[in-house]
């Protein structure tokens, strides 16, 4: 998943959301540095990917993209996912609601920037100042997400190809998404319920 779909899924506690968004950039047994409630967020996104890879739904969606981005069609459907995402009606009913959860996503991650790996201070700060997540909710956005993932891939060249892909196949790839994303969002909930209690996972 991507960062508009982690952030969701971690129900506006401001310690989940923070392990959650700077999972990727810690690595092994440096997740013990931070506090349990960081750490909680860091399993759950961990749990949140390992899901999203080994569902069927995921599986489909990346079948548009793996004959001409192999590997990286896994990371190109995390972004798309964070596309209808965006546009979802039953979550962002308007895009008002969207961009009220987006600053408050940034608000709650903001007292937490002195614990950041160096890499996510950076990424952060760009996030804010673009409003990353807001933009999901443009193909213009999804465009400069693939850019951005060319740039940091050793073997992806161009991206151009995967915007072509999303516009052809995007009614197909919006039901992988449907078929897909009430069941990672309940498992996400769940988890956090498992963890902490029913009050746990309240958005």
């Amino acid at each position: 998943m991507n960062y508009l779909a982690h952030a969701y899924l971690s129900f506006s506690r401001p310690d989940i959301l923070c392990g959650n968004m700077i999972s990727d950039f810690v690595k092994g047994k440096k997740k013990y540095a931070f506090e349990p409630g960081i750490q909680q967020g860091i399993a759950l996104h961990r749990a949140i990917d390992l899901f999203t890879d080994t569902h069927p739904a995921t599986a489909a969606a990346k079948s548009f993209f793996k004959e001409a981005y192999g590997l990286y069609a896994g990371p190109l459907v995390d972004i798309v996912y964070d596309y209808f995402l965006a546009n979802d009606p039953t979550i962002f009913p308007k895009p008002t609601d969207l961009a009220a959860f987006t600053q408050d996503t940034y608000r709650l991650l903001r007292p937490y920037a002195g614990v950041f790996p160096e890499k996510f201070v950076r990424l952060f700060h760009y996030m804010q100042m673009q409003d990353w997540l807001y933009n999901y909710r443009h193909l213009e956005g999804i465009r400069n997400s693939f850019a951005g993932l060319a740039r940091r891939a050793l073997y992806m060249q161009d991206h151009q190809q995967a915007n072509t892909i999303l516009e052809q196949h995007q009614t197909a790839l919006q039901h992988c998404y449907e078929d897909f994303f009430p069941q990672v969002s309940l498992l996400a909930l769940n988890t956090l319920r498992q963890w902490q209690g029913p009050e746990g996972g309240q958005h």
